[in-house]
């Protein structure tokens, strides 16, 4: 079993805030790309949206506090969320398959 400390050194400021950033700026990107309001999607759109706003901001609670761990875990349950809408058609954002999962 790893120790937690050495679980810890891995996960670097460094890497915390690419990591922050990145789902900041995907957090940009659907927010564009959401459905139209009349749409039967938007409902939906705006509940995976709250999952991934939440779990950005519980990321950033545990950063301040020092917990690296519990931190990147939920910047990648976020992101989980992110990619799914994406994959599932609720968020549009474009051809871009790099920084999204995209169907195809």
């Amino acid at each position: 079993m790893i120790e937690e400390n050495k679980i810890q050194d891995r996960i670097s400021r460094e890497k915390i805030e690419e990591y922050l950033r990145k789902t900041e700026e995907a957090i940009d990107v659907i927010k564009k790309g959401l459905p139209p309001k009349r749409s039967l999607l938007y409902s939906v759109a705006l509940d995976f949206l709250s999952m991934i706003e939440c779990y950005y901001k519980d990321a950033k609670v545990f950063i301040e506090k020092g917990d690296y761990i519990n931190g990147f875990a939920s910047l990648n349950y976020a992101y989980g969320w992110i990619d799914a809408g994406v994959r599932l058609g609720i968020f549009d954002v474009g051809d871009d398959d790099v920084n999204f999962t995209l169907a195809r």
